[in-house]
């Protein structure tokens, strides 16, 4: 398992939310960020590769963008939010778990185990 992972959850559904597209990205001194990984939410709604498995992530901050307006676009639901981003620190080699949850109007995160 990577050492960043997340998890999308429907709050409005109940329910795990699938197939969103979440990209990492690194904030590099001076020249902005830069993408280090992506993936899919899977039908439980978790990423766990967005790094590759023995990547150990340098300390500094980083984003996860999620495409929410694709998502709800697919599922026929009127949303506010076209993307959510949420961006953190890391300072040491522990596991990061950033995850979402998220309705159509709202959403709230914070670091998981």
């Amino acid at each position: 398992m990577s050492k960043i992972t997340t998890h999308v959850l429907d709050t409005s559904r109940g329910k795990p939310a699938i197939g969103i597209r979440a990209i990492l990205y690194f904030m590099k001194t001076n020249s902005g960020w830069g993408k280090i990984g992506e993936g899919i939410t899977n039908t439980d709604g978790r990423i766990t590769d967005l790094l590759q498995k023995n990547t150990i992530p340098e300390k500094g901050i980083y984003k996860i963008n999620f495409e929410t307006g694709k998502y709800f676009t697919e599922i026929n639901v009127k949303g506010f939010y076209p993307f959510v981003e949420i961006v953190f620190e890391i300072d040491n080699e522990e596991h990061y778990h950033i995850p979402l949850l998220l309705g159509n109007f709202g959403y709230s995160t914070y670091r998981g185990s």
